[in-house]
């Protein structure tokens, strides 16, 4: 999904971007509604990507460890 000339600041700024769109959704429209399901999963993706473009990294930016804190704490809301 990301190419080389996508830098790590601009993938950041993409899962913040998504992981405000899927709270903001959750909050309105609820957790298991259609659209808040598809931010996470496009979320999901994003965090996906990033670990695997910068896997080399020896320390993961503190903003993606938040997004993926943020995403487990709803998963088990989508379960019930």
């Amino acid at each position: 999904m990301y190419k080389d000339s996508i830098n790590q600041n601009e993938m950041i700024e993409q899962i913040r971007v998504k992981r405000e769109l899927m709270i903001n959704c959750a909050n309105t429209l609820g957790y298991t509604s259609e659209e808040t399901i598809k931010y996470s999963q496009e979320l999901d993706e994003l965090i996906n990507d990033y670990h695997r473009v910068m896997g080399q990294a020896s320390r993961p930016n503190e903003e993606v460890i938040i997004a993926f804190k943020q995403m487990i704490m709803i998963w088990p809301k989508v379960l019930v």
